[in-house]
């Protein structure tokens, strides 16, 4: 049998724009709008402006655009710097099987090579339909999931990275199978990075993973070669990751229908698993006017994972925002007292607002067995909330707004990018970065649509 980086190799050398439904090329367009509002936000947070002066200072040859600023840097460090930037608020999308993975943040990766070589949007648009497919397949064949095993999902993006950006590279089967193997032996991402106090790696460890797809590609294409059998073969991914792995979730009917359509959005900037929680808790303060001051308990009925990550210790007394957007304390009790869940909610006084710390302990996570049999299909919570006159009020949903059964239509879409962007880009440039997503397939130069994000 061929290794299994052959098979994606197969795949993502034959696939062409011709392939695609018009349903398949809109859901790129979605997800780039929602990428590009994350990205011009999130090019002013602490952590991606330290790796802007970092990279500004290391040069490189200029030929790609950094997002949200006026000077351009090699593909290599534009597609870190892009995917930091689309990352950074932990607001872009959300795929959750037996893994986690953010697809969008290997869009910075094609966007580097697109521009650099001023290939056609069209082009752009199949390398993202093609990350999108083999990041979300990675996310389903282990059994169970990396996370579960102490490993971070971008172990996975790793070996996504290297075929978006070796497809637009122009790398045939074999140049696409050796891009796979450098970048899939030197990624493999310690869990630690999103466990416990978090730091700025929470937020870094996956656009690194994105950026290695580049220089993976540009080093196939010079003729350096990388393991063949790095997912099976002796001291490949399988033998050292151990336990069991669904092969067929990966290569099975590849071409036949393509995933991206069953991604997800953030309708909220906080770690996916908080999002059915927030919503319920939202629906109850807003439905019965509930404020701070008057809730006595809250109790969230959720999955053993989300009990677990977002509900030890250290999301009770949480001192950034990388803490703070993955405790489910937190968010619940940010919800509560604001009546709204935002990238505001993240700031440093906010983090520090009496009314919202006042409330920690008064949330309890429970780890509930049915709501565990039925993840991930299903992305069940009960919220339920008591007040100091001893009344309770209670909300149960299986998933959150911008899962693909309950998705966010145009207007909650474009007010998303623009609530975002416009942290950077006034009305004019905001409605033409718009338009242009929304008539993406007409840039016969990408290099074109890119000058757009500066």
């Amino acid at each position: 049998m061929a290794a299994i980086s052959r098979t994606l190799a197969e795949f993502t050398h034959k696939l062409k724009y011709g392939d695609l439904s018009e349903d398949d090329i809109f859901q790129v367009k979605r997800f780039l709008i929602d990428t590009m509002g994350c990205a011009l936000a999130g090019s002013r947070v602490e952590d991606t402006e330290i790796a802007i002066k970092v990279y500004h200072d290391l040069g490189g040859k200029e030929e790609c655009s950094v997002i949200g600023h006026d000077f351009k840097t090699s593909s290599y460090y534009a597609a870190f710097l892009n995917s930091l930037a689309a990352r950074a608020m932990d607001y872009n999308d959300i795929y959750w099987k037996a893994d986690p993975s953010h697809p969008s943040d290997i869009i910075p990766a094609a966007m580097a090579i697109a521009e650099a070589r001023h290939l056609s949007a069209k082009d752009f648009i199949v390398a993202v339909i093609i990350a999108y497919e083999i990041e979300m397949r990675l996310c389903e064949f282990a059994e169970p999931g990396i996370r579960e095993r102490g490993w971070h999902h971008a172990t996975l993006t790793q070996f996504a990275s290297p075929y978006a950006a070796g497809k637009l590279v122009g790398l045939d089967v074999d140049g696409l199978v050796r891009a796979c193997g450098i970048s899939g032996c030197h990624n493999l991402t310690l869990g630690g990075a999103v466990a416990g106090k978090l730091t700025m790696m929470k937020n870094t460890v996956d656009p690194l993973a994105a950026q290695s797809g580049v220089i993976a590609a540009l080093m196939a294409e010079g003729g350096y070669t990388g393991t063949e059998e790095v997912f099976e073969g002796k001291e490949g991914l399988f033998h050292c990751l151990g336990e069991a792995w669904d092969v067929d979730k990966l290569i099975g009917g590849l071409g036949e229908r393509f995933k991206i359509g069953d991604c997800s959005m953030k309708a909220f900037p906080t770690e996916a698993l908080t999002h059915s929680p927030i919503s319920a808790t939202l629906e109850i303060v807003h439905k019965h006017d509930i404020n701070a001051e008057d809730v006595k308990e809250v109790t969230i009925r959720t999955i053993h994972r989300a009990a677990d990550i977002l509900a030890d210790p250290s999301k009770y007394r949480p001192e950034s925002k990388e803490t703070a957007d993955h405790s489910l304390p937190y968010c619940i009790a940010a919800a509560i007292a604001d009546g709204q869940v935002t990238p505001r909610q993240f700031k440093d006084d906010k983090i520090h607002d009496p009314r919202i710390r006042g409330l920690l302990d008064k949330i309890k996570a429970i780890a509930d067995e049915d709501f565990e049999k039925a993840f991930p299909a299903k992305q069940c919570t009960h919220v339920t909330i008591e007040t100091n006159d001893g009344k309770k009020f209670d909300k149960q949903l299986d998933f959150p707004q911008g899962d693909p059964r309950n998705p966010m239509n145009r207007e909650q879409l474009e007010t998303k990018y623009n609530s975002l962007a416009s942290t950077v880009f006034d009305e004019g440039k905001r409605k033409a970065l718009l338009e242009a997503c929304y008539n993406l397939e007409k840039f016969d130069d990408f290099a074109d649509f890119m000058k757009l994000t500066m």
